[in-house]
């Protein structure tokens, strides 16, 4: 038996703080950080530039599932933010097969910024899939 697990047997769990569970997702896009980085010419140093870093910039996450029965938690979540949009925390974790956590991603000041729900079409032969886009300040220890 392989000790990875396939992409097959792969998806990953969104859980918001408060035990809020969005469900089991088939994809996730934007686990990513990325630095700015401030270059400065030291007089008198000709042999390399000082790179400084400078402030993080956080990836939008987006989650991509087959419509199913917690498509309709998404929809509540959102629904529930529409007076005022609430940051929370979230985690994500890669899940195996029989469901155990891979890896876990925590995220701070989460809330989602698109949702597009499936196109509707029976004479197209294809699985309705639903996206979420989320926004965050980065992740957690």
């Amino acid at each position: 038996m392989p000790d990875h697990p396939t992409a097959q047997s792969l998806r990953f769990r969104v859980k918001l703080d408060g035990g809020a569970d969005l469900g089991n997702w088939s994809k996730c896009d934007g686990l990513s950080v990325e630095y700015e980085i401030f270059e400065y010419k030291e007089g008198g140093e000709n042999a390399y530039v000082h790179r400084i870093p400078g402030r993080a910039k956080y990836q939008n996450i987006k989650l991509t599932r087959p419509l199913n029965k917690d498509s309709k938690k998404v929809t509540a979540w959102i629904a529930s933010l529409k007076l005022e949009v609430r940051r929370q925390t979230a985690e994500i974790s890669a899940l195996d097969s029989e469901g155990a956590p891979i890896a876990t991603w925590n995220l701070e000041g989460v809330y989602p910024v698109k949702w597009n729900g499936p196109s509707l079409d029976i004479g197209n032969n294809q699985v309705a899939t639903e996206t979420l886009e989320l926004s965050h300040n980065g992740f957690l220890a």
